[in-house]
């Protein structure tokens, strides 16, 4: 491995064929045994500062089999991003080779390794994959957790998708695009997997520990550095299309860019662009989620109810009966299992996509000192998707309309002698449409070059802008619908009122159509009492940002010494967003959920500094033996300033084994929508304690708050509970702390192998937050926090009107876990090689405290069925591939745990709930490749075997979304063809 990096052409070509590997020496080492040029050709052209030593950049070349792009000239491979130093890579290169970066650090030295746990991603293994997304790839990762956003998941995402790391939540993990950060998603609040170009993506660099002392708050759980194509100087079009095997899901993407070389060589132009569509899934279209979807707790014990309580024709809960309507034929019956509604028939599984993205690149050299750069980001995204049509129940505060729909004794039809709450499901007015459209878009712009004496700088100032637009098609409003019922507030402007029967409430309004809440609405009753809402959100990023170092500003002065590096920088950042719901929502006028105005923002302004120091090299029992540390201090306008720290060792007794470990803190600071988000009302999934509860103590409980006889009390809506949820503006930081160990073989011996193994461990303080609805209500009821039955809203005849659950500074959180790399990669004949890699997460422990100085709960291998994420013990991704010559073939295997259901409180005994767990998940799918001269063509078969995700009792698909999303699919086949010109 000597002359691994003796000229930059091979070095840019060598880290963009990095394979898969959370050792990045094992990366670069595999990388190398297989580089082979890209498909175009390398600009011929001198350049007058080739001899300096510039970082490669791994997004600058890829296979031959991706064809996409050639390295212009060597000047190209100076990083136009913020330093970040390699994991341990450096027994790959001698002290003549190329600076190498990598996410983790902000110094690089071709000696200098560092402890930080680095998985590295090429564009070719996410082109094999077939994904369309890159959130459709990130879920086979195993440390990408299943608390994010996912296509599979259609209600209220809008089509985003945010990603999750280690199961720590979407809000914990910081995505960088190019190293520094980007504009996020102004609704989602996240920077949107959806809206970024898979074929513009290079490499992806994954630090698996925190990063707030180096990158700032939100590097809790990690950092996501999504690596782009630059600096090109060639040209490509690629086409790809994909189908599932039934026929749905059609997927098309065509990409294309072309790179100019101009003034010899000391500047370059790159433009890209691509447009993507993805169809969607409906969930009436697979066998397992178009009927009989399990509505309630398993926790109650009681038989399994298929489907909604809230029926088309009405359901009406009397004082100890349940009715429902006479199939709008005038009054009322018994309502039976058969009477519940099939939403599944109505929904969607998959969102449907549409992404346009344009880029432009660029940059200058005017001399050693001074090389001006840009780049420009733009994203047109549109998703749909599907809802069953809007239940009617009442309002919900804010609003002041009646909270609850209550049929008079005296209304026309109500032949059962009682008045009724009324539960109706308005299939008149069609299904609910969800449509978004959502541009973003993002301009970079700096300068970086030589100092002094091996100083170095960069500076840059990034601007961004996300601007959505969301449509949800039949809502509803209560009033108009309450008027053409004929139902009128006794004590108007009370949300708590009675209602009375009016034959004259249209009077006077034209449009309005008289009718029965125990008939079908005419098209122009519809007419009168539908609405369509229009949401608007926006996102602004400013940044500045200064960056200097020195890789070797002294040498140690003892034998065997190495260097002292240094670096440091300032940012100044600011963040502003608005959310403006339409103006019936914000009233509670509208028969969905109601949602209050959010704006605000907040800047920072911060400084850090790194020092690592070689203290031995080329020792005996001392290879490497190197130590880094690294601080930053924030001063934030809205909670005041916090400093983190993080200290890091690499040992390498010899070439063949190296020992790591890191400590550090980070800090999370609360975002707008957690500081000033307004109220929203969700509809989340919970089991009512109070409806047929047997203990003593909730049976007292209950009684006290209402619930007259709790034995034979049916809860309505069912299975789920309206929860207001919003933003707390005195929340304070939460704050982590995580340490990492582990050791990295490589042994000569066995040339192309090398695994690795690190425990990992994080504790997170204060989180933010909010309690789920199943655990206020159980802990209120229990007894065991009493306090949580404030919280608690209920209506005059004992159903729960809404559960409050605000932001707040909750407990301690805890979760470790061991990760266990392998790869190995060999040659059978000069033209046949094979590489086995795999990718392997076991969870040690997940903990969790809900409350401060509340107990810890254990959830270690919990599938919390009701919000559909997960903590399986083990996860495994495996890929074994096989290149002969131009032709190539992968088999990707990706495996995931069994786990046991989890109401948030206890794991469910199967001795009284049934079925309680889920099996162990198998995913198989395969690539072949072919090249021909500059054209390059792939294609392949995802869920090889068809396989259905398991069952899991969610209440709205019949499995887990978050966890199971790619199962979803069924098999998927896809084909691509690229051409290099």
């Amino acid at each position: 491995m000597v002359n691994l990096c003796k000229n930059k052409r091979r070095a840019a070509a060598l880290f963009g064929a990095t394979i898969l590997a959370s050792v990045p020496f094992a990366t670069l080492q595999a990388a190398y045994a297989q580089s082979t040029p890209a498909s175009g050709k390398h600009s011929k052209k001198p350049h007058r500062q080739a001899a300096r030593k510039a970082a490669p950049v791994a997004t600058s070349s890829a296979p031959a089999n991706t064809a996409t792009g050639t390295l212009s000239h060597p000047m190209q491979a100076r990083d136009l991003r913020p330093y970040v130093a390699p994991a341990s890579q450096s027994e790959a290169v001698n002290s003549n080779a190329e600076n190498i970066v990598v996410t983790g650090s902000a110094l690089s030295t071709s000696n200098n390794t560092s402890a930080n746990p680095v998985q590295i991603v090429t564009s070719k293994q996410i082109q094999q994959t077939g994904a369309a997304t890159l959130s459709d790839f990130f879920q086979r990762l195993p440390s990408v957790g299943s608390s994010g956003t996912y296509n599979t998941q259609t209600n209220g995402t809008d089509g985003a998708a945010c990603l999750d790391l280690r199961n720590l939540g979407q809000k914990r993990v910081l995505v960088l695009i190019d190293g520094k950060r980007t504009t996020v998603n102004g609704d989602s609040n996240c920077v949107d997997m959806n809206s970024l170009p898979i074929q513009q993506v290079a490499s992806i660099e994954i630090l698996k520990d925190g990063g707030s002392e180096l990158y700032g708050a939100d590097a809790v759980s990690g950092v996501v550095n999504i690596k782009l194509k630059h600096n090109l100087n060639d040209a490509n079009i690629t086409l790809r299309g994909g189908i599932t095997g039934h026929g749905d899901n059609r997927t098309g993407i065509i990409s294309g860019y072309k790179g100019w070389n101009f003034d010899h060589g000391r500047g370059n132009l790159t433009l890209f662009g691509s447009y993507m569509t993805q169809g969607g899934v409906q969930q009436a279209d697979r066998s397992w989620s178009r009927n009989n979807i399990q509505l309630n707790n398993p926790a109650s014990g009681t038989t399994p109810s298929f489907g909604s309580g809230t029926s088309p024709f009405g359901t009406f809960y009397g004082a100890e009966n349940t009715y429902v309507g006479n199939s709008y034929n005038g009054g009322v019956k018994p309502f039976t299992s058969a009477d519940r509604y099939n939403y599944g028939a109505d929904q969607s599984l998959v969102n449907a996509l549409q992404d346009s993205n344009l880029s432009g690149d660029a940059h200058y050299d005017v001399n050693d000192h001074l090389s001006l750069y840009s780049s420009v980001l733009y994203s047109h995204k549109t998703s749909m998707s599907m809802m069953a049509p809007e239940p009617a129940t009442g309002s919900v505060p804010p609003s002041n309309l009646p909270s609850s729909i209550l049929i008079p004794e005296n209304y026309p039809g109500n032949t059962t002698g009682e008045e009724l709450q009324m539960y109706r499901r308005m299939n008149e007015y069609g299904n609910r449409e969800n449509q978004s459209a959502i541009d973003t878009v993002t301009g970079k712009f700096g300068a970086q070059g030589d100092i002094y004496a091996g100083w170095k700088y960069d500076l840059s100032y990034t601007y961004g802008v996300s601007m959505e637009t969301t449509q949800f098609a039949n809502v509803g409003l209560l009033a108009p619908l309450l008027q053409e019922y004929g139902l009128s507030s006794v004590n108007p402007g009370d949300s708590g009122t009675d209602l009375y029967y009016n034959p004259n409430a249209c009077a006077g309004s034209a449009g309005c159509v008289p009718s029965s809440v125990f008939g079908k609405l005419s098209p122009d009753a519809v007419k009168y009492a539908n609405y369509n809402t229009i949401d608007h959100s926006q996102y602004q990023l400013r940044d500045l940002n200064l960056r200097i170092n020195n890789n070797h500003v002294v040498h140690m002065p003892w034998s065997n010494g190495g260097d002292l590096g240094i670096a440091l920088g300032m940012e100044h950042r600011g963040e502003q967003l608005t959310h403006n719901p339409d103006p019936q929502t914000v009233a509670g006028n509208t028969l969905g959920n109601t949602v209050t105005p959010t704006s605000g923002g907040f800047n920072v302004t911060e400084g850090y500094i790194e020092g690592k120091l070689t203290l031995l090299k080329d020792a005996p029992l001392a290879h490497d033996l190197t130590i880094d540390g690294q601080g930053r201090y924030s001063s934030y306008n809205t909670f005041g300033s916090a400093y983190n720290w993080k200290g890091s060792i690499d040992w390498a007794p010899t070439r063949d084994i190296r020992f790591r470990g890191t400590i550090g803190t980070s800090l999370r600071q609360p975002n707008v929508y957690e500081l000033y988000g307004g109220t929203t009302l969700s509809y989340n999934t919970a089991l009512d304690p109070c409806a047929g509860a047997t203990s003593p103590v909730i049976v007292a409980n209950c009684q006290k708050a209402g619930v007259h006889s709790p034995g034979t009390f049916t809860q309505a809506g069912g299975g789920q509970i309206q929860t207001l949820e919003g933003g707390n503006p005195k929340l304070k930081p939460e704050v982590g702390r995580t340490y990492t160990f582990g050791t990295v073989i490589t042994p000569r011996w066995i040339p192309g192998l090398s695994t690795s193994a690190e425990f990992w461990h994080y504790t997170i303080t204060g989180t933010i937050g909010s309690l789920t609805t199943q655990y206020i209500l159980d802990n209120c009821y229990n007894g065991q926090q009493t306090n949580l039955c404030g919280v608690v809203d209920r209506l005059s005849n004992g159903q729960i009107n809404s559960v409050g659950a605000i932001d707040e500074n909750l407990g301690v959180y805890h979760e470790s876990g061991v990760d266990w790399d392998f790869t190995y990669r060999f040659h059978v004949t000069p033209r046949d090689i094979f590489t086995v890699d795999n990718n392997f997460q076991y969870l040690v422990n997940q903990s969790q405290q809900n409350v401060p100085g509340g107990q810890y709960y254990n959830y270690t291998g919990a599938l919390f069925y009701q919000n559909g994420s997960a903590q399986p013990r083990v996860r495994d991704y495996a890929t074994l591939s096989w290149q002969h010559g131009p032709f190539g073939i992968s088999y990707m295997m990706q495996y995931i745990g069994g786990a046991h259901w989890n109401d948030s409180s206890v794991f469910l005994d199967p001795t009284q709930y049934g079925r309680v767990k889920t099996p162990g998940m198998v995913q198989q799918d395969i690539t072949l490749t072919y090249n021909y001269k500059k054209w390059a063509f792939e294609g392949g078969v995802q869920n090889i075997a068809g396989k259905n995700p398991p069952f899991v009792a969610d209440g709205t698909e019949n499995t887990s979304s978050g966890q199971y999303g790619n199962f979803y699919y069924g098999r998927y086949i896809f084909l691509q063809a690229g051409l290099n010109f």
